[in-house]
């Protein structure tokens, strides 16, 4: 069904050059959509988007999406008919550092996008990834639905939150249900894959030190996340993207992506899966004597109306997720197969393994 809706299909994604970015970017490349990328840099090195040396094969442009003119110039010139929205600052402790530049981008950078289509006479999908951070967290042992309260302690959860509440006032006032642009929001648990090497996560924190040799410093080894591969979230804002080009009814909706529940697993089994993937990796515990900002300890998403109504769902569970994100780095590490290659490989599994659970996307 994917290949159907998006070959030769314009599709531009802002952020193309992070992490989740360039997975899609790939992924899209691969069924035959013409890609357009707006990036303002190419945000670590090394980068996942570096190593797949593959931008001869779209539109890669550098911009920041908090510069309107230029953006909305981009946009206007290509007439997109899908848009993922992306680009962001992404990172928690980072918000605390600078919360107005991360206020800026990820709120203004959103009404920045809605205003350069507000006024597209054809037809366009745009699907805005806000976070699993959005919610106001209580620490429930149950997961989060879409009607949940939005808000968040911390700059980077706070300023999601004002994108989505920035996004909705756009859908309800502006973005009739009946006009050319649909909307939609995304919104995704912790992810994991390989090709992360942001600062002050916990994979590219394993991996940096497993490559340095020393032991990674584990600040909260019990905080519980909903972790899955980077490919399970995508798949979702594929399917989101697809289905919104059906169905009118879903303009505006909000949708979480995230494993099933007995895939929320603290930190600690991450790591010691490592320990067992990884040669030579080790960790230590320093909660006793983290004096970071605060972090939420407990985060639980419910994917159920992401499963009733765009029939998606995860297909990777916990061990697999945590082996296909330790290969993908050994590849790296022990300079095998190219990661162009290796990657394709790994989204050519995750599709044949979908089919195999009979999922709506992958038929």
């Amino acid at each position: 069904m994917l290949n159907k809706s998006f070959s030769s299909a314009k599709v531009l994604i802002t952020g193309h050059t992070g992490f989740k970015g360039s997975w899609l970017s790939l992924w899209l490349n691969s069924m035959g959509a013409k890609v357009y990328g707006y990036s303002v840099d190419i945000p670590t090195i090394p980068s996942h988007f570096s190593e797949l040396n593959f931008s001869e094969h779209f539109v890669d442009v550098r911009g920041n999406i908090c510069d309107f003119s230029f953006l909305n110039q981009f946009v206007l010139d290509i007439k997109p008919d899908y848009i993922f929205h992306l680009a962001a600052q992404p990172l928690v402790k980072e918000s605390y550092r600078d919360p107005r530049y991360t206020w800026l981008i990820n709120v203004m950078g959103s009404v920045n996008l809605l205003d350069s289509i507000k006024n597209f006479k054809h037809q366009c999908m745009c699907i805005f990834i806000t976070s699993d951070k959005v919610y106001d967290n209580k620490e429930w042992v149950w997961g989060y639905r879409e009607t949940d309260q939005i808000g968040g302690a911390d700059p980077y959860s706070a300023s999601k939150g004002g994108a989505e509440m920035a996004i909705q006032s756009y859908v309800r006032s502006i973005l009739s249900p009946h006009g050319a642009i649909r909307v939609a929001t995304a919104r995704a648990g912790n992810v994991i894959g390989g090709g992360d090497w942001a600062l002050d996560r916990i994979v590219p924190d394993c991996i940096r030190s497993w490559q340095l040799g020393i032991p990674v410093k584990i600040r909260n080894p019990i905080a519980t996340r909903p972790w899955q591969h980077v490919l399970e979230p995508l798949s979702g804002y594929l399917q989101l993207a697809a289905e919104l080009n059906q169905d009118a009814n879903l303009h505006g909706q909000a949708f979480n992506f995230g494993p099933s529940s007995g895939q929320n697993k603290p930190v600690k089994d991450i790591v010691n899966k490592f320990t067992n993937s990884l040669t030579g990796f080790s960790w230590v515990d320093i909660s006793e004597n983290y004096g970071g900002p605060y972090e939420s300890g407990l985060l639980n998403l419910n994917c159920d109306k992401a499963l009733n109504l765009l029939k998606w769902e995860s297909i990777w569970d916990f061990d697999i997720t945590v082996e296909e994100t330790a290969s993908w780095y050994r590849n790296y590490h022990n300079k095998g197969v190219s990661l162009a290659n290796f990657s394709m490989q790994q989204i050519s599994k995750y599709i044949s393994d979908a089919k195999e659970k009979n999922v709506k996307w992958a038929l």
